[in-house]
């Protein structure tokens, strides 16, 4: 008889207590996953892992902390536990390119259910990328709409750049749209041709530039 796997231990991270506990009440009788630990700041969560180093395999991570800009709470995060999942309150362009390029495996906008939340947290752990389907909207239309330069693109490969701008893998861009690796990297080939842009650090740019990212946001 194979013994049961101990549930993954996740930190919520959140400067407010009534959200955060509403946050950690969301994993109450889920049999996979565990609160381990509750913090108010990304210094307290680190200081209780320099005491226990595998208390959290995945962080909720509130990007509205006093004393810390988004990203650079997501990167020191990061560097502590790889699967960093945002709650924010806010979807905002250039925000959602900063902190995936920071280290987000996820991301999450507090209106998201109590069900949303742990899925994400679930599919995060799996070491797969989660982006709530509102997020990957806002970033579509941000490049339908401010893109001139990829007028040759299709609402498909628009989609299929999205996320890779958003730091996901070939594999986690199949997932989220439903369709087969296969398809993600001829739908890569493709936009490859169209833009002469071969290396993926160069699609996010062209993305970043034709407005998923800048000072409006």
């Amino acid at each position: 008889m194979t013994a049961a796997r101990p549930p993954v231990p996740i930190a919520v991270v959140d400067d407010h207590p009534l959200f955060r506990s509403a946050v950690v009440a969301a994993f109450d009788g889920v049999p996979d996953m565990t609160v381990a630990l509750e913090c108010g700041s990304v210094e307290e969560l680190e200081a209780r892992l320099d005491s226990a180093p595998d208390a959290a395999r995945v962080v909720l991570l509130d990007l509205s902390l006093p004393g810390r800009t988004g990203a650079d709470a997501v990167r020191a995060v990061a560097r502590r536990c790889p699967n960093v999942l945002v709650l924010s309150g806010s979807a905002l362009r250039g925000q959602l390119v900063d902190v995936f390029a920071a280290g987000a495996r996820g991301y999450l906008v507090k209106t998201a259910r109590a069900e949303e939340i742990v899925e994400a947290a679930r599919t995060v752990a799996g070491g797969n990328g989660y982006l709530a389907p509102e997020v990957a909207a806002i970033l579509t239309v941000a490049m339908r709409t401010r893109g001139p330069q990829l007028a040759e693109i299709t609402a498909r490969e628009r989609e299929v750049l999205v996320l890779l701008a958003a730091g996901m893998t070939d594999r986690m861009i199949a997932a989220e749209l439903t369709i087969s690796l296969a398809t993600v990297r001829s739908h890569l080939d493709r936009i490859r041709g169209k833009t002469g842009s071969r290396r993926r650090a160069e699609l996010t740019r062209l993305a970043v530039q034709a407005g998923l990212a800048g000072p409006d946001g």
